[in-house]
């Protein structure tokens, strides 16, 4: 066992633990806490109204993960210049990003709720939580920047600190407005812009504390580099189909919970809660993969690579693991923490099974990502997902539904996840492990 590598990992790895999980953890006091207001379709508008969003935002999660990889190999490579460049690049592209998706705002309601079959109340309150959390766009694509960035650095301690302010300050907004201020889903919007725009002040905080010799290397020419603008095309394309084919999967599944009713959407939102808490916690050691893989192969040093690789799979199966034992022993008691609604509750221990034993299973993806991600080998990443999502899910889910009714998105959510965990193990050799 070499303790030195396994430092790296923990030392990178632990930050992001804390921080990806007070995403959720937090995300779900503020389900908790709408989950407790007097009307159901509270709970059901936040979960459509942050099913929006998450297609809008993590689409563009390549601003965050190919930000990482390419930074990472720089940083192998030891080139300063492409290290600074790695961060201007991508946050010109966030503020465009931005700037296109508030002025887009009333087309993608309009495509949005088209699209969702809610109830009427459920679709009255997301789309007032839409059109205020729209305006925290410029601030949570740059902070996807500048979280990529520093973990491309090495440096998930600073990422820690941002997000968990964030986080924290997100929380507290929300409680505040909710019941100081007698808000409901609203309140949890507004809650969110402010959250992050204070988010940005504190990233650019940390990044002239540490990093701001770094503005030495800003240069309008070299950030528009058509050679370089390419290769960030090439790595980041790839990764935002992935991400929009993954997203897909999501909100499909959220949809077609809407439709089965407020209750069922109810319960599902609460079991996809805890389900994406262990993609968070896992995601720690695949943010280490990201940072480490890339490093690793920038240095050319494939020995350190492999094994690397080896640890990190030890580890994220063993966070897989002690999720499934929390999930088996007090599943019941997690689930009464996020709403006392005894119909939602007994509809969520009918399918609480699927979450116990999708753990170890999501935890081989999600660690094969981060790999994949370091070796900026982004092209059989969103095969797979691709494959996973049309060949294998959408089948499922329409091949079962009429049989096993809600059963049947879990079950096509499970074996989308099992897929794609053996697409990635078998191409690993190829593109992985002949990076050389």
């Amino acid at each position: 066992m070499n303790s030195k590598l396994n430092k790296q990992i923990l030392t990178l790895a632990i930050p992001n633990i804390l921080t990806n999980l007070s995403v959720p953890l937090l995300s779900s006091v503020d389900t908790a806490v709408v989950g407790h207001l007097d009307e159901v379709y509270y709970l059901g508008a936040i979960a459509i109204g942050s099913m929006i969003f998450n297609f809008i935002y993590w689409a563009f999660g390549f601003l965050r993960m190919g930000t990482t990889g390419l930074t990472s190999q720089s940083f192998g490579k030891k080139d300063e210049k492409e290290i600074a460049l790695n961060l201007f690049r991508p946050l010109l592209v966030a503020l465009v990003a931005a700037i296109i998706i508030i002025s887009l705002q009333y087309v993608i309601a309009e495509i949005s709720f088209m699209i969702i079959d809610a109830s009427a109340e459920v679709e009255k309150h997301a789309m007032e939580y839409f059109y205020i959390r729209i305006f925290a766009a410029p601030a949570t694509l740059a902070i996807y920047v500048f979280h990529g960035w520093l973990l491309g650095m090495q440096n998930a301690k600073y990422p820690m600190i941002l997000l968990i302010t964030v986080n924290v300050l997100n929380l507290f907004f929300n409680l505040l407005f909710i019941y100081q201020f007698e808000m409901s889903s609203d309140g949890v919007a507004l809650g969110t812009v402010l959250a992050q725009y204070f988010g940005l002040l504190i990233a650019i905080a940390l990044f002239a504390r540490k990093y701001k010799n770094y503005l030495k290397y800003f240069s309008i020419s070299e950030i528009l580099n058509l050679s370089k603008l390419k290769t960030f095309y090439k790595v980041n394309s790839n990764i935002f189909v992935r991400t929009l084919a993954l997203l897909f999967v999501l909100s499909f599944f959220t949809a077609e919970s809407a439709k089965f009713g407020d209750d069922i959407l109810a319960a599902n939102t609460i079991l996809l809660q805890m389900w994406i808490i262990i993609a968070y916690a896992v995601d720690g050691f695949a943010f280490a993969a990201e940072s480490l893989v890339g490093k690793f192969i920038g240095a050319k040093d494939f020995d350190k690579l492999k094994l690397s690789i080896k640890y990190l799979f030890v580890w994220g199966l063993g966070v897989g693991l002690i999720f499934t034992l929390i999930y088996s022993i007090v599943g019941e008691v997690i689930i009464a923490l996020f709403t006392n609604n005894k119909i939602v509750i007994q509809l969520a221990l009918v399918f609480v099974f699927w979450t116990i034993i999708s753990q170890l299973i999501n935890s081989v993806s999600f660690i094969w990502d981060g790999i994949y991600i370091g070796a900026i080998k982004t092209r059989a990443m969103r095969n797979s997902m691709l494959f996973s999502a049309f060949a294998v899910f959408l089948p499922t889910y329409y091949l079962t539904k009429e049989y096993l009714g809600n059963h049947s998105l879990w079950l096509a959510l499970t074996l989308f996840m099992v897929v794609r965990a053996v697409s990635l193990t078998l191409t690993a050799r190829k593109n992985i492990f002949s990076a050389k």
